[in-house]
């Protein structure tokens, strides 16, 4: 049985910079950009002569910025970090940076400890006072007790008595540098015209870098004003690939919309169409190998909604393919005794590359001879480097907390991937299925032009309490995509269901105030049986609102509202009904006034074991 060690990721932001530059207006506009990974409260250190000052606050960086408004201080070094909280209360005592005995050592982390209570006790037993509750602050005092004036080294040194996970930043007064390791939360260094940075993620460092270097597991990244050194804890000095800075600042923004999460949604049809880069004369052409011969059984794992995607992979590759597809969740996966083997193909699907427990998956899948392929959309992400093939999203940076853009693209890579491997293994694809995936993001776009109809509809129940959605084969997936959305973003009750389980139970719920979203298109095999539930719902009072094909008037009696989808092939309809329900969610919470794009208690790629 293969015992996983517990896993407990927080996608907190970290951000640190050197160079000749205003540290505090970087690292506060870094901080902005990576507060879609937490946004409990905020912190950050600058080096002011031989003093570190430490400025935190509660909430939104925005309130970091405010109290920082009228800061003179003009520092060329520093790091800072916005906070998802796991150890300890959200306040200004638990928020990051963390400081040593004495203010002299600086620390921003991401991951958890998991023996900070052993450090903790033998750290004080020899002297060090603690103020916080966080498991975080044990590292600067351990630090601080191996630190014999070279920082790296000591970073090192305290490190190789943590277990757990960690990305962290380390700052010490005597030293102008910035050190960084990682071990299970990613790490980027980026290197500019201006600068040096450190990041948990490049979309922090967009217009301020030309390369970045991504750390790996047991790497420390030495980062001064005109150098970059990677080490490992040996202090070798390691040769690491550097990549071109892929994202820019006119890619990241909201460019005039009121959201991310609206933005995104709207740039389906663009993500899409780069999705179609794979399809040369009528042929798929993905830049993976995967041989055909060998394979008798293929695994999904994934977490959220990237697990929605998955299970609708199950449907398109028994259909094309005629392989046994099992689909689990990674964090179930992870914890149980999983049969694969050297004829198992293990596909991992994180739109981060960076998800916990993921990875964990994919290293157990590799460690018992399966191959595995990722399907991410951060390129150069962990996941993405340790899969034996990789398949990328390009649906660009994706910053509401709710995935949208990257869920449609999963789809879609889905289907080219089966129809991929039916190439191999000899099968013609059929001209309407070519004619239909290169058709599809411009019938995304006329949904999304008839968005304000979705917003009308969303008007009418935006009070409500509970939701129910419902669909049959390759859209049950989707039904549960359409209620998680909802939950994540506007905080209300939503399940979804297969059609035909309504009634072993949920019937039970249905009366006037449980709208029931149907999935009704009328170009698959469960149209009639479908129609037969929306009947049952209508015998007993409920709302229904539908999901239709277009000029299927058939089924308008039995609907209150009514949202018509273009006529397309069964396998892609997923595609298109997903996104008025991303619309539904997105205007619900939008007119109860919340957070949409960073939704509460919830961070990007955050995962709980």
């Amino acid at each position: 049985m293969f015992n996983s060690p517990a896993i407990l990721i927080l996608m907190c932001g970290i951000i640190g910079y050197i160079g000749n530059g205003c540290a505090l207006k970087i690292l506060l506009d870094g901080l902005k950009r990576l507060e879609y990974r937490g946004y409990d409260s905020a912190g950050i250190s600058i080096m002011n002569g031989k003093k570190i000052i430490t400025y935190k606050t509660i909430g939104m960086v925005e309130e970091l910025v405010s109290k920082l408004k009228y800061c003179n201080i003009n520092s060329t070094i520093g790091i800072a970090h916005t906070r998802w909280a796991t150890h300890g209360m959200v306040n200004i005592i638990n928020a990051h940076p963390h400081l040593d005995c004495k203010n002299k050592i600086a620390v921003v982390h991401n991951g958890i400890i998991e023996n900070y209570v052993t450090l903790k006790r033998i750290l004080k037993n020899e002297g060090h006072e603690f103020v916080s509750d966080t498991d975080t602050e044990v590292l600067p005092h351990l630090i601080e007790k191996f630190y014999k004036g070279d920082l790296e080294s000591a970073v090192a040194s305290a490190l190789k008595h943590v277990k757990g996970t960690y990305g962290i930043a380390v700052m010490h007064a005597d030293e102008e540098k910035i050190v960084a390791a990682r071990k299970g939360s990613s790490i980027v260094v980026g290197m500019g015209d201006r600068g040096n940075f450190v990041s948990s993620d490049a979309v922090s460092l967009a217009g301020y870098v030309r390369n970045i270097i991504y750390l790996d597991d047991f790497e420390i990244a030495v980062v001064a004003r005109d150098r970059v050194e990677i080490k490992d804890m040996r202090m070798r000095k390691l040769k690491k690939n550097v990549m071109k800075m892929k994202y820019s600042v006119s890619n990241i923004g909201k460019q005039g919309y009121k959201h991310f999460m609206l933005k995104e949604i709207c740039e389906q049809p663009q993500s899409l169409k780069n999705m179609l880069s794979y399809v040369v004369n009528n042929k798929i052409r993905l830049p993976i190998k995967v041989n055909t011969a060998k394979l008798d059984r293929i695994v999904i794992t994934a977490c959220g909604t990237s697990w929605h995607a998955g299970l609708i992979g199950k449907y398109l590759l028994e259909r094309y393919v005629r392989i046994p597809v099992e689909v689990d969740y990674a964090s179930e996966f992870i914890y149980r005794d999983p049969v694969i083997d050297n004829n198992t193909l293990v596909i991992v699907i994180s739109q981060s590359g960076e998800t916990a427990d993921t990875l964990s998956a994919l290293r157990i899948a590799k460690s018992r001879g399966a191959k595995t392929l990722a399907i991410v959309n951060t390129v150069g992400s962990t996941i993405a480097r340790e899969a034996d093939e990789v398949l990328y999203l390009n649906a660009g940076p994706e910053i509401g907390v709710a995935a949208t853009k990257t869920f449609s693209s999963e789809i879609l890579a889905m289907l080219l991937f089966s129809l991929y491997l039916a190439q191999k293994n000899g099968l013609k694809i059929e001209k309407d299925i070519m004619d239909s995936i290169k058709k599809t993001p411009k019938l995304v776009k006329r949904i999304i032009e008839n968005k304000e109809h979705v917003r009308r509809i969303a008007s009418l129940f935006a009070s409500k309490r509970n939701f129910l959605y419902l669909g049959r084969g390759i859209n049950f997936p989707v039904a549960l995509e359409g209620a998680l959305k909802l939950k994540e973003i506007s905080y209300i009750h939503a399940e979804g269901y297969p059609a035909a389980e309504m009634k072993h139970g949920p019937i039970a719920l249905i009366d006037k105030d449980m709208p029931t979203v149907f999935i009704a298109n009328k170009n698959g095999a469960a149209y009639k049986k479908i129609i037969g539930n929306m009947e049952e719902v209508k015998s007993r009072g409920g709302i229904i609102i539908t999901l239709a094909t277009d000029e299927d008037e058939d089924i308008a009696t039995l609907s209150d509202h009514i949202i018509y989808i273009p006529k397309i092939l069964n396998e892609l309809s997923p595609i298109l009904n997903v996104i008025p329900l991303q619309f539904l969610a997105y205007y619900i919470a939008d007119m109860k006034n919340l957070n949409v794009d960073r939704p509460r208690n919830l961070a990007k790629s955050v995962t709980v074991e």
